[in-house]
């Protein structure tokens, strides 16, 4: 009989303690989930401060440059005050009397002889220096043509890219030729 109440006792004793440990054991899982409440809600407030701080930074960093710029202009309208203004302006205009066509009596500058050679020479001398826009739109229309033919024709990029470079070049010609004509650089025809 007395085992069976020292065992009683015994097993009464340990329920208590294993209760009193999940009960110690859940305070201090409740204690760290305020702690770290705790320690988010600090985070958030320095992250407040920190905020603050950069915004009176700002706030002084504009009226550090504001009064830097009235100090530059009171400077400057103190000089000028000081000084007398001498006003000196000088304006060079260019006149250019060449005409825009020049007078070739129906001769181009490939043809041989001496009016010829002295049509080319005129026209020489007016002509803008330079790539013109046609060859620029050539080379442009040329390299686009030919990227475009290559992806369009999946058979055979190859022909794809030659047609597409052809198109692309004609196109590109016709579009700079006309423009080289309104820059006055081609005389039309």
């Amino acid at each position: 009989m007395k085992n069976i109440v020292l065992t009683g006792l015994m097993s009464v004793l340990m329920l208590t303690a294993c209760k009193k440990d999940n009960t110690v054991a859940e305070k201090s899982l409740e204690q760290q989930k305020v702690e770290f409440q705790q320690r988010q809600l600090e985070i958030e407030k320095q992250k407040l401060a920190i905020e603050k701080e950069r915004m009176a930074y700002e706030t002084q960093k504009k009226a550090d440059s504001i009064a830097e710029v009235n100090k530059a202009k009171a400077a400057t309208a103190a000089a000028a005050a000081a000084k007398p203004k001498v006003v000196t302006r000088t304006r060079t205009v260019y006149v250019n009397n060449t005409p825009r066509r020049a007078s070739s009596s129906g001769t181009y500058a490939g043809t041989t002889g001496s009016q010829g050679t002295s049509a080319g020479t005129t026209q020489g001398t007016t002509q803008k220096q330079g790539m013109s826009k046609a060859a620029k739109g050539t080379i442009i229309g040329t390299v686009g043509g030919a990227a475009a033919g290559a992806i369009i024709n999946k058979n055979n990029r190859g022909a794809g890219a030659v047609i597409g470079g052809i198109v692309g070049g004609a196109t590109g010609y016709a579009i700079g030729r006309a423009q080289d004509r309104k820059d006055g650089r081609v005389q039309p025809k």
